[in-house]
């Protein structure tokens, strides 16, 4: 069986399910992407790790890592392989020493542990066709499944931070994630970027 890899390319909004994410996984070399509906918590798990928020106290997936490193366990692939009435099924591939194993888990779990153990994420050519998305129709078919993209802060947040100094909202930073509010950290890193990309444009 022909496995196509896999990247994390972000997390996004959904419109039509309250409390849900889309997780998006882009085709690497390629231009097609895969929408998979997420809950709250996976989303949360899988956007602190790639925004580099570091938590006061080990969250499940960190604590997962930290057991399985304990006892010489790596995790060497995540494997989407199946999907069945819009659910997709996937396996995780583990090793120790000399044997290897796999477990069968959620899509939006692997993805989080792929994320920290860094290992590739794979799916199948078939799965690709079923469910991947090109990337010149990624617009009207997001919209179509009612998901709203996340690309920068929204007037919400950058009223909220609009008079907030940089060391400010670094502050703001720490103490939200001191207080273990990810979503309020997230939008903070966000508006920090943001002034970031800001500031280099006017660079050029």
């Amino acid at each position: 069986m022909d496995k196509v890899r896999l990247q994390v390319l972000g997390i996004s909004y959904s419109q039509t399910q309250t409390g849900a994410y889309a997780l998006v996984l882009e085709e690497v070399g390629g231009s097609r992407r895969i929408p998979i509906i997420i809950g709250g918590f996976e989303a949360q798990a899988i956007a602190i790790h790639m925004e580099g928020l570091k938590p006061p106290r080990p969250l499940t997936h960190d604590l997962f890592v930290s057991l399985a490193t304990a006892f010489n366990i790596s995790i060497v692939e995540v494997f989407i392989n199946r999907l069945e009435n819009g659910v997709f099924y996937c396996e995780i591939i583990c090793e120790n020493q000399n044997t290897r194993i796999k477990i069968d888990a959620r899509t939006s779990d692997s993805v989080a542990l792929a994320l920290r153990f860094n290992c590739p994420i794979y799916t199948t050519e078939e799965i690709l066709e079923k469910a991947g998305v090109n990337l010149k129709e990624d617009v009207v078919e997001e919209r179509q499944a009612g998901v709203k993209k996340k690309s920068k802060p929204t007037n919400e947040p950058k009223q909220l931070f609009a008079n907030k100094t940089d060391s400010e909202l670094e502050e703001m930073l720490q103490e939200a994630i001191e207080q273990e509010n990810y979503e309020l950290a997230s939008l903070i890193r966000d508006e920090i970027k943001y002034r970031e990309e800001q500031r280099g444009k006017k660079r050029k």
